[in-house]
């Protein structure tokens, strides 16, 4: 525990009152209960880590249940998808996963005993029907005229709903709360509904299904969760919540909100996300400009960035604004300390070292990563045929240029100081090769020529370099929140040059080992990760985040 409560947030300065007043004896138990129809996002990443680590800061628990109330939109596929995520965040769950639909037979009893108390009520009305009697949030809602049946016809038709007897859409069951409060919530809310779908866990044991606000809570109270953590859309649910455990006399879960994760340039609706999908406006659920752990992951987003991330944005009462550059932070901050480096030229120009023998070579030590003793060295084969950047040479250049240019000279980082003598160009003017001479005394680690020159630049061994394909990555969305936007939908904003794909680059030949997942600090380029296309003879990598950085946290 903390000392005192300024290094507290407000949920832990909740739990810690608990604690201190000896409530539920002590114990903290959260819970992450995510619907598996669709991969789990940014946002998702926040109520991850607020809620195990809380768990795991107060000696508690924390439960996956999955809210599978719902079969028409749910797939297994979601499922083992969620739990990959959680586990690859770091986190393992209470023993195994829950689901929604173990309680099912335990909230249907809850409804028959809400009915039997007169506090729910089997509706006939239409959707459109229900939702023009609850009106405004500023005038008092109309009662159904099924409102007033009794409780023994209730207990009829819903039983009947349960058999199969009735169509969908043809009724509900209703919380007999108040339709004259402003909550709309509250508003004699649905709790049950028909759905003669195949559910992917019972198949079709079942053809009604609880609305979220029934099973959530509940589902809550049976596993004795202490703290029922969730975002700020939930607040309006809350009185409901509360109202369901108070009339079924059950465990008094506690639900407390936090601010939702808002962060620029990326969207967090499920809905929307799946368009971009279906629309192949990105290639699937893992594009790696998709805000879900899956895109995330394949970009190469450490999961510990990402636990930072949530870490330095805190926990917060209000919605606030957190631009993506805290997010590229933090990955760039443990890239640096855990990833290897390599050189790769992205756009060559070729070298000839005139005075270096073609028939022989030599291999040069480099530091895999100057961050980490532990990570060791590499050889990097070098001949009298190099690549280096096209644009690390110029004609003529400005004054304060220390890059290559004819009569200049640069050091290639790890190897040698070269001098460019002579300019080859084909017949359109373009630069195809540069003749350059070698000072054989100026080798790095044991420079004897007691030259200095101002430029170092990356290069790679045209003898040994691998041809690959860099896919380079920029935001998706052109508008730093766009679904801020009344007048505009989000896919107003779609960036066309958010992938740009360089099939020219060339690799030294000590990324042919890298594994799918392995991260590298391309020198002087910025962080990439190889993808799953990766192969030995192939690389290909993307674009995980580049080298320089700058944030700053908008209130909303």
């Amino acid at each position: 525990m903390s000392e005192g409560k300024s290094h507290l947030n407000f949920i832990e300065e909740i739990i810690e009152d608990d604690l201190r007043n000896g409530k539920h004896g002590g114990r903290i138990h959260t819970r992450f209960p995510p619907e598996p129809n669709g991969y789990l996002h940014i946002g998702h990443v926040k109520a991850i880590t607020i809620n195990f680590e809380l768990a795991k800061k107060y000696g508690g628990k924390t439960n996956l249940r999955f809210d599978d109330t719902n079969p028409t939109t749910e797939d297994t596929e979601y499922v083992e998808g969620i739990k990959n995520d959680i586990r690859w965040l770091g986190y393992e769950w209470e023993e195994q996963a829950l689901y929604a639909s173990d309680y099912f037979e335990q909230l249907y009893n809850y409804a028959i005993q809400l009915i039997e108390k007169g506090l729910a009520y089997v509706d006939d009305s239409t959707a459109e029907q229900i939702a023009e009697m609850k009106k405004t949030p500023t005038e008092a809602g109309i009662e159904s005229p099924y409102r007033s049946r009794s409780i023994e016809e209730n207990l009829e038709l819903f039983k009947a709903m349960r058999a199969g007897k009735f169509e969908d859409g043809s009724r509900v069951l209703r919380a007999k709360v108040d339709m004259t409060s402003p909550n709309m919530h509250m508003r004699d809310p649905v709790i049950y509904r028909i759905k003669h779908e195949h559910h992917h866990r019972t198949g079709d044991a079942w053809c009604i299904y609880p609305m979220y606000d029934f099973a959530h809570g509940q589902s809550d109270s049976l596993e004795g969760i202490t703290h029922s953590l969730c975002s700020l859309e939930f607040t309006h649910h809350r009185p409901l919540y509360d109202w369901f455990i108070e009339k079924l006399e059950i465990f008094p879960s506690r639900q407390i909100e936090f601010a939702r994760m808002n962060v620029t340039y990326l969207i967090t609706s499920k809905r929307k996300l799946l368009k971009l999908v279906e629309e192949g406006i990105v290639t699937g659920w893992d594009d790696p400009r998709m805000p879900t752990i899956a895109g995330m992951r394949r970009r190469g987003y450490p999961p510990a960035a990402l636990r930072m991330f949530c870490e330095k944005a805190g926990v917060a009462k209000r919605d606030n604004l957190i631009e993506i550059e805290l997010l590229e932070s933090c990955v760039r901050e443990e890239l640096n300390r855990t990833s290897i480096r390599a050189m790769v030229v992205t756009d060559p120009v070729k070298v000839l070292i005139t005075n270096y023998d073609p028939a022989i070579g030599e291999e040069l030590p480099a530091e895999n990563n100057p961050e980490d003793p532990t990570a060791g060295e590499r050889t990097m084969s070098f001949s009298n045929e190099l690549y280096i950047e096209r644009d690390d040479f110029m004609e003529d250049p400005p004054k304060g240029y220390f890059r290559l240019f004819p009569g200049g000279s640069v050091r290639l980082k790890h190897a040698y100081i070269i001098t460019c003598n002579e300019v080859v160009k084909d017949e359109s003017g373009q630069v195809t090769e540069l003749r350059c001479t070698y000072i054989p005394e100026s080798k790095s680690g044991a420079d004897t020529s007691g030259l200095k020159v101002k430029g170092t630049l990356h290069w790679v061994d045209a003898k040994t370099a691998i041809e690959g394909e860099i896919r380079e990555y920029d935001k998706l969305f052109t508008d730093p929140t766009p679904a801020g936007h009344d007048d505009k939908d989000v896919f107003d904003f779609i960036n066309p040059a958010s992938l740009n794909i360089n099939r020219k680059a060339r690799f030294e030949r000590a990324v042919a080992a890298a594994k799918e997942g392995d991260s590298y600090q391309f020198m002087r380029k910025g962080y990439y990760t190889a993808d799953r296309d990766h192969s030995e003879n192939h690389p290909v990598f993307n674009s995980t985040v580049n080298l320089k950085e700058s944030f700053k946290v908008q209130k909303a």
